[in-house]
C-alpha cells in the first residue's frame, strides 16, 4: 500500500504541511498546501519501512514545512524519531476539541488532515517530546501499578473481613492495616469448610500485599537512582521525592528547553491561573487543564513544605493573616513551585557535595548530637543531610565549614 501510495506522485516546489494520526500498528498521513488545500492521504504501518515510506510520500508533494503529529511520545514516538533524524520540522498536535470533533465527526483521515491543519494555522506549535526519560516513565507506571494493586488487595481483605464469620471478623478485624497483612499471611487455615476457604483467601490476599510492598519500595529505589542521575538538581528540592521527582521528569519530557518560559510550563502543570474577567469583574479561575499528574505533584510538594519547611510556613501564615484560605494559599504555593522546579528542569542546578561529610566526621570522633549542639539543630537534621534525605544548602555548607576547622 505504501509504494503505491507514492507511486504516480509528481515533484513540485510547492509549500506542503503534513498531519500525521498515529495508532499501534498503523498510522495516517495527510498532506495539505500552504493555502488549506487537501491534496492526499495514505495509510502506512508502525515500522522503519513504514515510516520511510510515509516520508517519502510526504516529501513527493512539495517542500515540507512541517509535519503535525499526535502522540509524539507514545504511538507517534517512532515516526517522530524518523522524521527529526530526516530534518523535518515536527509539531506535537493535540487531538481536536470536543466541539470540532462533533461537529466534523471523526476517522483517521480526518484526523490526520486535522493536524495538518493545526500545524499550517499555528494552532499548534510545541516541539515534540524526545523520549529520553523511557526509562523513568517504565519505573514509574510500574511502582504506580504496584500501589494500585496492593490498595486493591487491601480493601479485599476489608470486604471479606465485613461479611466473614464472628471469629474471624472479631480477631483480625480491629487490627490496624499493617498488623492485620502480617498476621493474615502467617495463618493456617483451619475449622470446617466455610473457616477454611475465608482464612485461605485472606492469606493469599495478605501474602500478595506483602509481595506488592517490596516490589513497590524496590522500584522506588531504581526511580531515586534513575531521577538522581538524570536531574540531581530536581531531586535534591526541597519535597521532591523519588516518584514526585519522576512524574515532572515525564511531564516536562526529555527536552524541557521546547518550554519557552516558566509560565508555560505552569500552565502545563495547570498551576497557572486563568483569567476569568467580564464587565465590572476582574479575575482569575483555577486552571483545569493541563497534565493532572504534574499537578497533584505539585500539591504534594506544597504539603511536604508546609508541614516543614519554615520559609514555607512563615508564608502560609501571612497569607491566612490576609484571609486567603488553605485552598487559595496551596494554589499560590504550587505556582510558585512551578516557578521553581522550571530552573532545575531548563538549568544546571549545583547540588553541594555530601558523600565526605560522614567520613570527616567520624574521623574526627565527632557525635551527631555533638554537630548538632553545635550548629543549633536536631541530631536527625543532621542525619538527614549526610545521606541526602533531605536538601539544605545552608546548613550544609555550615556543617561542612565547622568540620574543617574542628
Amino acid at each position: 500500500m505504501a509504494a503505491a501510495a507514492v507511486e504516480g506522485i509528481v515533484g513540485t516546489d510547492q509549500n506542503v504541511f503534513a498531519g500525521v494520526d498515529s495508532h499501534t500498528d498503523t498510522l495516517h498521513v495527510a498532506v495539505i498546501s500552504d493555502n488549506g488545500g487537501h491534496l492526499a492521504d495514505a495509510e502506512f504501518t508502525t515500522t522503519p519501512a513504514g515510516y520511510a515510506a510515509a516520508l517519502a510520500f510526504i516529501d513527493a508533494h512539495g517542500n515540507v514545512t512541517a509535519i503535525g503529529v499526535e502522540g509524539t511520545s507514545s504511538y507517534g514516538a517512532g515516526f517522530t524519531r524518523a522524521a527529526c533524524s530526516r530534518g523535518h520540522r515536527v509539531i506535537e498536535v493535540n487531538r481536536p476539541d470536543r466541539a470540532e470533533r462533533r461537529r466534523i465527526g471523526k476517522s483517521d483521515p480526518i484526523d490526520a488532515y486535522a493536524a495538518a491543519r493545526a500545524a499550517l494555522s499555528g494552532r499548534a506549535s510545541s516541539a515534540p517530546k524526545y523520549d529520553t526519560v523511557t526509562g523513568i516513565r517504565a519505573l514509574h507506571n510500574a511502582a504506580r501499578s504496584a500501589v494500585k494493586a496492593r490498595t486493591a488487595a487491601l480493601n479485599q481483605i476489608g470486604s471479606i473481613l465485613i461479611s466473614a464469620p464472628e471469629t474471624i471478623r472479631s480477631k483480625y478485624g480491629p487490627l490496624n492495616s499493617m498488623d492485620r497483612t502480617h498476621a493474615l499471611a502467617r495463618i493456617r487455615p483451619t475449622g470446617d469448610a466455610v473457616h477454611i476457604a475465608v482464612l485461605t483467601a485472606l492469606k493469599a490476599l495478605a501474602r500478595r500485599v506483602k509481595e506488592l510492598t517490596t516490589e513497590h519500595e524496590a522500584l522506588t529505589k531504581a526511580i531515586d537512582t534513575a531521577v538522581t542521575a538524570d536531574n540531581p538538581g530536581l531531586r535534591a528540592t526541597y519535597g521532591v521525592g523519588p516518584d514526585t521527582a519522576a512524574q515532572l521528569l515525564i511531564t516536562a519530557g526529555g527536552n524541557p528547553e521546547r518550554m519557552r518560559t516558566e509560565a508555560s510550563f505552569a500552565a502545563l502543570c495547570g498551576a497557572a491561573p486563568v483569567p476569568a474577567s467580564s464587565g465590572r469583574t476582574n479575575r482569575h479561575r483555577l486552571s483545569r487543564g493541563g497534565d493532572r499528574a504534574a499537578n497533584a505533584a505539585l500539591y504534594r510538594i506544597a504539603l511536604v513544605r508546609m508541614a516543614g519547611d519554615a520559609r514555607t510556613r512563615e508564608y502560609a501564615a501571612r497569607q491566612t493573616a490576609a484571609g486567603r484560605t488553605k485552598k487559595e494559599i496551596i494554589r499560590l504555593l504550587k505556582r510558585a513551585i512551578a516557578r521553581e522546579i522550571f530552573r532545575c528542569l531548563t538549568t544546571t542546578v549545583n547540588v553541594p557535595e555530601i558523600a565526605d561529610l560522614r567520613p570527616l566526621r567520624q574521623s574526627k570522633n565527632i557525635t551527631l548530637s555533638a554537630a548538632a549542639r553545635h550548629l543549633g539543630v536536631w541530631p536527625s537534621r543532621i542525619s538527614d543531610v549526610e545521606r541526602g534525605i533531605r536538601r539544605l544548602d545552608d546548613l550544609t555548607h555550615a556543617y561542612r565549614d565547622w568540620l574543617q576547622t574542628a
